[in-house]
This record gives C-alpha cells, sequence and structure tokens, in this order.
C-alpha cells in the first residue's frame, strides 16, 4: 500500500532542516575562523606594509634610470637595468666573494660546532660554565664583534693574532688589508659557531641512549657508532643549521662594513655592500634597485628549495618513528 499524501513531503522537510542545519554550522565555523584569525590581522598588515610595500617600489625604480646626481635624469628604461647588471662583470665578482663568504663561513661553522657539541654532550666538571661562555659570541652583536677583531685581534701592532704568532717567526701582519675576506669570514665564523653548536647539541640530547647502548654492546667503536649513528641523527638538524646559517648571512653587511670597507676595490665586498655603493655612493637608484631584486628572487629560490628539502627531511624521519 502507498502512504498517504500528507506523509510524503516528510522526507523533503527533513533535508531541507538539514540543510539549514548544516548552513548555519557553517556559518558558525566561518565566525569562528575570523575570530581567531581576528588578533593576528594587525600583525599581517603591518608585515605586507614594512616588507611588500616596499619591494613593489623597488620593483617600480628597477625599472627607471634615475642618477640622484644628475637632477631630472629620471625616465622608464624598462628592464635595461637588468640587461646592464648582468653585464657587470663586478656584480659576478661580488657575487662569487658572496658565495664563498657564506659557504666558508658555514662549513667552518658547522664542523666547529659538531666538535663543540660532541664536547658539551659529555659530563664533565664545569660544563654548564664552558656552555655558558661558548654561548657569548652568539650574544655579541656584529657591529662590536666586528670591531672586536678589527682592534683587538687583527691590529699588526698591538693585534693579539700577532703577538700569539710571533713566537713563530710572524712579523707585524696586517690582516685586514692582506687578507680581507679570510678577516670577515674569521669574525663571522667566531661569531657563528655557537649558534651551530646549539642546534647539534639539541640534536645530540633527543638522540635515545639505548641505541648507543645497544651499539657498544654488538662491539662497536667510538668511531663507528658516531659513522653510522650519531651522524645519520644529526643530519636534519646540520642541514636546518646549514640553511638558516646561509640565509642570515646573505643579507652580512654590518662586518664588512666596520672591517674593510669593502676594500681594497671590491675584494671583500658582498651583494648587499655592493648594492649599498651603488645606491649611496654611486647615487645609481635604478641600478641598486635591480641589483636587489635580482639577490631577493635569487635568494627566495635557494632558500624555498633547500626548506623544503628539509621539511621532507623531518617528515620522513618523523613517519618512519
Amino acid at each position: 500500500m502507498t502512504a498517504p499524501a500528507a506523509q510524503r513531503p516528510v522526507p523533503d522537510a527533513d533535508e531541507r532542516i538539514r540543510a539549514v542545519r548544516e548552513a548555519k554550522e557553517e556559518q558558525i565555523s566561518r565566525a569562528e575562523g575570523w575570530r581567531r584569525r581576528g588578533p593576528l590581522l594587525p600583525a599581517l598588515i603591518f608585515t605586507i606594509v614594512v616588507t611588500q610595500v616596499p619591494f613593489v617600489f623597488t620593483l617600480y625604480y628597477s625599472t627607471q634610470s634615475w642618477n640622484l646626481v644628475s637632477p631630472g635624469s629620471r625616465r622608464f628604461v624598462g628592464l635595461q637595468n637588468y640587461v646592464d647588471v648582468f653585464q657587470d662583470s663586478q656584480f659576478w665578482q661580488v657575487a662569487l666573494n658572496t658565495v664563498i663568504l657564506i659557504v666558508g663561513t658555514v662549513l667552518i661553522s658547522v664542523i666547529l660546532g659538531l666538535l663543540l657539541a660532541l664536547l658539551l654532550d659529555r659530563a664533565f666538571l664545569g660544563r654548564g660554565v664552558a656552555r655558558t661562555l661558548l654561548i657569548t659570541p652568539f650574544l655579541v652583536t656584529p657591529v662590536a664583534s666586528a670591531l672586536i677583531w678589527k682592534t683587538s685581534m687583527f691590529d699588526p701592532v698591538f693585534g693579539i693574532v700577532n703577538f700569539v704568532l710571533s713566537p713563530f717567526g710572524v712579523e707585524q701582519v696586517d690582516w685586514v688589508s692582506r687578507f680581507p675576506l679570510p678577516a670577515v669570514m674569521v669574525a663571522l665564523v667566531w661569531q657563528w659557531t655557537p649558534f651551530m653548536m646549539l642546534l647539534i647539541l639539541a640534536g645530540l640530547q633527543s638522540m635515545p641512549r639505548d641505541i648507543l647502548e645497544a651499539g657498544r654492546v654488538d662491539g662497536a667503536g667510538a668511531f663507528a657508532l658516531f659513522r653510522e649513528l650519531t651522524l645519520p641523527h644529526l643530519r636534519r638538524f646540520i642541514e636546518l643549521g646549514t640553511v638558516l646559517g646561509a640565509i642570515y648571512l646573505v643579507n652580512t653587511f654590518d662586518a664588512i662594513y666596520m672591517m674593510t670597507q669593502g676594500g681594497p676595490g671590491t675584494a671583500s665586498s658582498n651583494l648587499p655592500f655592493y648594492i649599498y655603493q651603488r645606491a649611496f655612493l654611486g647615487f645609481d637608484i635604478g641600478q641598486a634597485a635591480a641589483m636587489g631584486v635580482v639577490v631577493v628572487i635569487g635568494t627566495i629560490v635557494i632558500a624555498t628549495f633547500a626548506l623544503r628539502l628539509i621539511f621532507t627531511s623531518f617528515t620522513g624521519k618523523e613517519e618512519a618513528a
């Protein structure tokens, strides 16, 4: 038998009620989402105003031929500034200096940080004091660090480096003038080694001790344990420290400005300092803006690729665990 006619629209009414309920729940979830995001909007707006608006102006200036020494010379040139940048031999020399500075500083800092982290992972008398003293260089401001190395360490007459090396026949060497780029790298290594040490030490302390004990029971030596167990576990932390250090060192300016002024010539200049020279010493705003855009885009591409590899490594390790 068929149902009465009055009862046939009941399923439609139930579906209508369910749809209204789902719409209300969706509105509530949207309102809840905006309520949670609301406190973050001022910070987001501030970040956009401080970072993206200046970058848009930089893009605009990079299409202009504008030299502050010549009033009225401002005109639109399109991509000509970018062509001039890539044809500038000094730009490529400075880019090479930047790569050498970053790679050398990061590699040496990671190696020294690894050795110090292995030392601090062991129990010995005064470990807390030693850890505090080793962290201290990272807390010194970069300008003060550069001045310390230029005046107290590398001074040709009163420098500590020449004093320590004088028994070995080293004369009064002006390290900053003769070896400008290595001198800057030494100051940066002194400052960044504690950062690498802290990251690697955190990785060492997160390593399960029972794995090392099992390896010792199986007869593995100290070097075999380090090569087969400790180093693979520290890989993620070393990669993270390498990428973060490289991203920060791309922006190195204060150490070069305080120690060498980029000289002699461009022997110790990096990309940020060369852009500063073009903008505030050569007054060529168009080319300086074009260089800044090229550096920013290159840094973003490399950093995105490197961070993606690191996040993949961390995610793979967590899934395997």
